[in-house]
């Protein structure tokens, strides 16, 4: 994540990373692919969603950002398997 871009967007907008995105700019975001959280979504493990509708699911920036922080490491023999 660029860290610089998102103090400039937090800085214009306070709401940033409350404001729901759809997995197009949430995958972007992260710098996955829209079908790796698909992936998430079904088998877990990904970052927190909210559904919208039948059909629709919506992102937090700050629950990707959260997601992220659990799973950094400062070292191999503590990343997750």
């Amino acid at each position: 994540m660029q860290f610089q871009h998102l103090s400039e967007n937090l800085a214009r907008d306070p709401d940033y990373l409350d404001r729901l995105i759809d997995e197009t700019e949430a995958a972007g975001f992260l710098s996955y692919t829209i079908r790796a959280l698909q992936g998430w979504r079904v088998k877990g493990g990904g970052p927190h969603f909210i559904k919208v509708s039948k059909r629709s699911v919506r992102y937090r920036r700050r629950d990707l950002i959260e997601w992220c922080e659990r799973l950094r490491c400062a070292h191999t023999s503590k990343a997750a398997t």
